[in-house]
């Protein structure tokens, strides 16, 4: 069988897939997490360096894919379209955590020499702080609406900055397992805070 034999096959089967996971079939999305996952590990590891984070963002990657599947494009292959999707999502972060680092109190170099950078404040402190708390206990109560196993994970994981390999141990679970449960615990959590933004 020949390479190009093989690659269509696949992207035949991933089609099937799609679409059975479009219909609604749980298990079609985890054969197509199970067939890619470890290839868009290796991806984005070439461009983030930490491999925890690199977790994250394959989960992420793949959620991102499976909201918004009915939009793939069968005239490409899914494969395309996932590393397509992962690559995008990585650069975001990596221009996000490039952002972030950038304190406002530094000096700015321009043509007369170092300037102090200032900004206005457009939005009164007490007005941001209100929305932040807003914020801050939707996500709190979207957490505390998850199932059980499914809230556990994501308490160890964001809020006491475990590792995976931690959480496994501390539960005696499979790391797979762990994995299995954030992955589902992020994609409830996205529907959840979705439906609550949209009730505004």
């Amino acid at each position: 069988m020949t390479q190009k034999t093989t690659s269509t096959d696949s992207s035949s089967k991933d089609r099937v897939l799609v679409d059975a996971a479009l219909a609604g079939d749980q298990q079609a999305y985890q054969q197509l997490v199970d067939k890619y996952q470890r290839a868009l590990h290796f991806h984005i590891l070439k461009l983030v360096r930490n491999r925890d984070v690199v977790d994250d963002l394959v989960q992420e990657a793949f959620l991102k894919a499976f909201d918004c599947l009915d939009s793939y494009n069968r005239q490409y292959a899914f494969s395309t379209w996932i590393y397509r999707i992962a690559t995008n999502h990585t650069i975001d972060y990596l221009r996000k955590k490039k952002l972030s680092t950038l304190s406002i109190d530094e000096p700015v170099q321009g043509k007369d020499g170092d300037m102090q950078m200032e900004l206005t404040d457009e939005v009164a402190s007490t007005d941001r702080e209100v929305i932040v708390k807003q914020r801050r206990k939707m996500v709190r109560d979207a957490v505390e609406a998850l199932p059980e196993k499914y809230r556990l994970v994501v308490r160890m994981r964001h809020m006491q900055e475990m590792s995976y390999e931690e959480i496994a141990e501390e539960l005696g679970l499979p790391l797979g397992t762990v994995k299995a449960h954030i992955f589902r615990a992020r994609e409830l959590l996205n529907k959840h805070l979705k439906s609550r933004i949209n009730a505004y």
